[in-house]
């Protein structure tokens, strides 16, 4: 889930992407593509101080985390839609796993 809790994101392991269902709609909000198998298991929400609020997962068997800006109706956050349903940034980590 996003940080809002309308949005439900998880992985689509064999095409590498990560599906994102808005849950008030019952449709498919967005579909972005990140790097080999991420992770099927819960993402992670914070506030990215450049790209706003973020969902972040990891990658089985790949040492990064992904990042992906995730759309909020916050008035202060509204400077950050340029970058919604976007991988905004892949975090190199000293490992495989997750979060």
């Amino acid at each position: 889930w996003d940080a809002s809790k309308r949005y439900f994101l998880v992985a689509a392991n064999a095409s590498n992407k990560i599906a994102a269902v808005d849950t008030k709609t019952g449709k498919l909000a967005a579909l972005v593509d990140t790097k080999k198998i991420p992770h099927p298991g819960r993402g992670a929400n914070f506030v990215h101080p450049k790209f706003g609020p973020v969902w972040a997962t990891g990658h089985l068997g790949d040492d990064v985390v992904t990042l992906i800006s995730t759309p909020s109706d916050k008035p202060s956050e509204a400077k950050f839609k340029q970058y919604n349903w976007k991988v905004v940034e892949e975090v190199k980590m000293p490992g495989a796993g997750n979060l």
